[in-house]
């Protein structure tokens, strides 16, 4: 059972030299359950090295990119920390999380080794 809190509903006032200004507050939607306040999604990413390896890993939306690389790793034969992962000429640093960067289910990324 999911209830809205009191505050969410109502938009927040500030009064400052140059007048009042109200901001829309996030609704925040409290659960007894401690996980479910999260969403978490499982993703499959699709990692192509572009030499005749193609990996398809399925992992969850808030897997940080170092775990990812220690699936690829474990599917390939590799070894994680010399797995590289780009997406154009963005290259994804190993601690910030896949729902950070905005990968979704079905995404490619390009795979280099270092």
């Amino acid at each position: 059972m999911q209830r809205i809190h009191e505050n969410a509903l109502e938009p927040f006032t500030t009064a400052t030299k140059r007048g009042i200004f109200r901001y829309p507050v996030e609704r925040r939607i409290f659960s007894r359950s401690k996980h479910s306040e999260h969403h978490i999604k499982m993703i499959e990413v699709v990692c192509n090295d572009r030499l005749g390896k193609k990996v398809r890993v399925k992992c969850n939306s808030e897997d940080t990119i170092g775990d990812l690389k220690k699936l690829i790793a474990a599917q390939t034969g590799t070894r994680w920390d010399k797995i590289v992962l780009k997406k154009w000429y963005t290259i994804f640093k190993d601690h910030v999380s896949l729902g950070d960067y905005e990968i979704h289910d079905g995404m490619n990324l390009e795979l280099y080794y270092q």
